[in-house]
């Protein structure tokens, strides 16, 4: 069996994290790597102390029907990517890649055309990681340089994350 490249090792251990999610619709994992490095983990999960969806059986954004990328003021949890940022320092962040993988819930399917919400990408802007690694498929990803992210300000055009 051939050795399993660097990217999807961590894209592997992303999807790994993305086990502990509580979320009844999506479960997304998070790692942050410097200089093949595990600085960081997060998944999509309530705050500390508080209630997760899975507790309490049901998502309130899904029985308003509200679509992928909207309203999420409403929802309980934490994002993967931000539960990630929490808990590393910054200055071990700049510079770094942070690795997402994403599956469906109720299939375990991955999910199409993830990428992260828009409040998520402010976050990673502002912790100084350089780019995002997003898993599509078991072999397949995208790159994505941050500095899109600022330069492509999605204030001027909506975008939809998870």
């Amino acid at each position: 069996m051939p050795r399993r490249d660097k990217v999807n090792y961590y894209l592997d251990l992303a999807d790994v994290v993305s086990k502990r999610c509580t979320c009844l619709r999506r479960h997304y994992g998070a790692v942050i790597v410097k200089n093949d490095e595990v600085i960081s983990t997060g998944y999509v999960g309530a705050p500390r102390g508080r209630k997760n969806c899975t507790d309490l059986g049901y998502c309130i954004r899904q029985q308003m029907n509200i679509p992928r990328g909207e309203r999420y003021e409403l929802c309980r949890s934490v994002h993967a990517e931000a539960n990630a940022i929490i808990s590393a320092p910054r200055d071990k962040m700049i510079g770094a890649t942070l690795y997402l993988s994403g599956r469906e819930a109720d299939s375990g399917a991955y999910i199409h055309h993830s990428n992260s919400c828009s409040m998520c990408k402010r976050m990673v802007i502002n912790a100084g990681i350089s780019r995002v690694v997003i898993r599509d498929t078991d072999n397949e990803y995208r790159q994505i340089d941050v500095q899109e992210w600022i330069d492509n300000d999605e204030s001027l055009h909506g975008e939809r994350g998870y």
